[in-house]
């Protein structure tokens, strides 16, 4: 494809076109992982996907799995579109003279992945507020009905568990720019694309007004992802080609980008444990807080242990396989081309 002119918009229409189906397609999934990669040892309430899954119908209903999507599905078509179209971009630049080593294919990757970050840091810190809203007002609906049957103290009149209020999008949005402003939620994005940002989070939820000031993008894990995915996707694809210069069959797009996916996703996702932590609002009753990366990672391993980076690992494989097998069929199908074509030449 070196050899191809791009066209942006088709490039965007694709992705867009390729995130919505994904996201819908395997969301629960996702949401899975971010339960299971935020609770610490001693405040378990999932011992698997499956279980995470079956406890949060039973308590939120069916439609408590797609907490969040709606922040997803808004924003995973930017996102998607401007991680395709970069990639796409960047290794048309550098294959002027028609050839890519694995050195140049990394760099098209990390430049697709430094872009996306402009998208992908409000989406998953707003998703993941919502997604761990559940696991959290579970957890306190538990810990207050074990207080209610306690022998100390004497009985206990009945009560009802408290309330957790449980945030819509748009107020963590509004209360995030009300203490923050547009440009607080990038302050320090520069930085922290070469090393890693700040995002303390205390007890409880953190007051809004008093929360850091820098935001930790998730470029900790998006820019070595796109470094493994991209360059393993084009080889991998490669090699179903029928010739030189010619398509892969959809069939070999797809598994290329199924493969790829799941093996950059298990790579990085002891970033995307920390990641997580670092962007939760809230916290579980007893449950460690965090100053930095570093301090988080240093806490995970002494308290949980190496296998603690491993968290969801299998989640994350799950949803990003045919999340990004779907993306690259409709990219190199070239649906966004062929809609473009009927608008610019409609049939009478």
């Amino acid at each position: 494809m070196a050899d191809k002119q791009i066209s942006l918009p088709a490039k965007l229409i694709n992705g867009g076109i390729a995130g919505l189906i994904g996201v819908t397609c395997v969301f629960p999934i996702d949401l899975a992982k971010t339960r299971l990669q935020n609770q610490q040892n001693g405040q378990r309430m999932y011992t698997s996907m499956s279980d995470c899954l079956v406890k949060t119908i039973r308590s939120e209903g069916y439609f408590g799995m797609y907490r969040g999507a709606a922040v997803n599905l808004t924003l995973v078509t930017p996102e998607k579109a401007i991680k395709l179209a970069a990639n796409d971009f960047f290794r048309h630049q550098l294959s002027k003279d028609g050839q890519l080593t694995l050195l140049k294919e990394m760099l098209a990757g990390c430049g697709a992945g430094t872009c996306q970050v402009i998208v992908t840091t409000p989406m998953e810190m707003l998703k993941i507020q919502l997604q761990d809203a559940g696991r959290i007002a579970a957890q306190k609906k538990i810990l207050a009905t074990q207080a209610q049957l306690s022998p100390q103290g004497g009985a206990q009149p009945p009560a009802e568990a408290p309330a957790v209020a449980r945030p819509t999008a748009t107020q963590l949005a509004r209360d995030l720019l009300q203490s923050r402003g547009l440009a607080g939620l990038y302050k320090g994005l520069g930085a922290t694309l070469l090393r890693w940002g700040r995002w303390g989070a205390g007890g409880g939820r953190l007051p809004l007004p008093h929360a850091p000031r820098s935001l930790l993008p998730p470029s900790c894990r998006d820019v070595p992802f796109s470094i493994v995915y991209f360059p393993l996707f084009a080889n991998l694809n490669q090699l179903g080609q029928p010739a030189p210069g010619e398509k892969s069959p959809f069939y070999v797009s797809f598994l290329a980008g199924c493969v790829a996916g799941s093996a950059a996703a298990v790579a990085v996702n002891p970033c995307d444990v920390v990641k997580t932590r670092l962007q939760s609002l809230q916290r579980g009753v007893n449950e460690d807080t965090y100053s930095g990366f570093l301090d988080c990672a240093r806490k995970i391993l002494r308290h949980e242990g190496p296998s603690a980076f491993l968290k969801g690992a299998y989640c994350r494989a799950l949803v990003i396989a045919p999340l990004f097998g779907i993306a690259q069929v409709v990219y190199f199908l070239g649906i966004g081309e062929t809609l473009l074509g009927l608008l610019q030449h409609p049939q009478p």
